[in-house]
C-alpha cells in the first residue's frame, strides 16, 4: 500500500511538473485514458474469447484401379474392373463366383492381384464312378497358366519337383506374364528354360 501511494506522488508531481500548457496536459490526459481503456478493453476480450481447435479434414487416398481377366469355370467369365488390392477371391466373386464343378484347390485365393493379369478357374474332371482324374495333356506347346503338375511334368527335364515350383509359383505371384518368368522358378536356369520354351505358351 505504501508503494502505491508513493507511487501515485511520484507521478503527480510529474504531472505538476510538466512545462506543459494547461489545454494539453488535458489533451495527454484524454490520450492517456483511452489507451487505458482500450488495454483493459483487449485484455478482457482475450480472456473471455473461447479459443477454438481448428478443423482436421481428413483427406482420402482414391485406391488404384486395376483391370482383370477371369475365364475358365466362373458364371460371368470377362475383364473387370476392381481396387488395386483385391484379392483373387473377390475377383471370382465378381465374376458370378464359381460355376459348378469348379476347381479351386489349384488357386491361392487369398493372393493380392496384379493389373492386367487373368484368373483361370480349372474345371473337375471325373470319371464314370464319380473319381476325380487327371486332365488329358493337350497336344502342341502347353499354357504355363493353366498346365497342371503333371502336365508340365511330361515336359523334357521338368521333374516332378520342378513342376510342383512352377504350380506353386503361379499360386503366390499369379500368373506368368510371358515365358520367360519361367526363369524365376528355382530349378530353371537358361540352359533348361532353352530346352523347354519352344513346348510352352501363355
Amino acid at each position: 500500500m505504501e508503494q502505491l501511494r508513493t507511487a501515485f506522488e511520484s507521478l503527480s508531481q510529474w504531472w505538476f511538473d510538466l512545462h506543459f500548457s494547461h489545454n494539453q496536459k488535458r489533451a495527454l490526459g484524454l490520450i492517456a485514458a483511452i489507451v487505458l481503456v482500450l488495454s483493459v478493453f483487449i485484455v478482457i476480450r482475450g480472456n473471455t474469447q473461447s479459443s477454438t481447435a481448428p478443423e482436421i479434414v481428413p483427406i482420402t487416398l482414391a485406391e488404384p484401379e486395376i483391370f482383370v481377366d477371369v475365364t475358365g469355370a466362373v458364371n460371368k467369365p470377362g475383364v473387370y474392373t476392381l481396387t488395386g488390392k483385391s484379392r483373387v477371391i473377390d475377383a471370382i466373386k465378381v465374376a458370378g463366383d464359381s460355376a459348378p464343378g469348379a476347381d479351386l484347390s489349384t488357386i491361392n485365393l487369398a493372393r493380392v492381384l496384379n493389373d492386367g493379369e487373368q484368373i483361370y478357374v480349372d474345371s473337375l474332371v471325373m470319371n464314370s464312378a464319380g473319381q476325380r482324374v487327371s486332365k488329358k495333356t493337350p497336344l502342341g506347346p502347353i499354357n504355363i497358366n493353366r498346365a497342371t503338375a503333371r502336365q508340365l511334368d511330361a515336359l523334357d527335364g521338368i521333374g516332378p519337383v520342378i513342376a510342383a515350383r512352377i504350380v506353386e509359383y503361379r499360386k503366390v505371384n499369379g500368373s506368368f506374364l510371358s515365358i520367360d518368368d519361367l526363369q524365376k522358378v528355382s530349378g530353371i536356369g537358361a540352359a533348361k528354360f532353352a530346352q523347354i520354351k519352344s513346348k510352352v505358351r501363355i
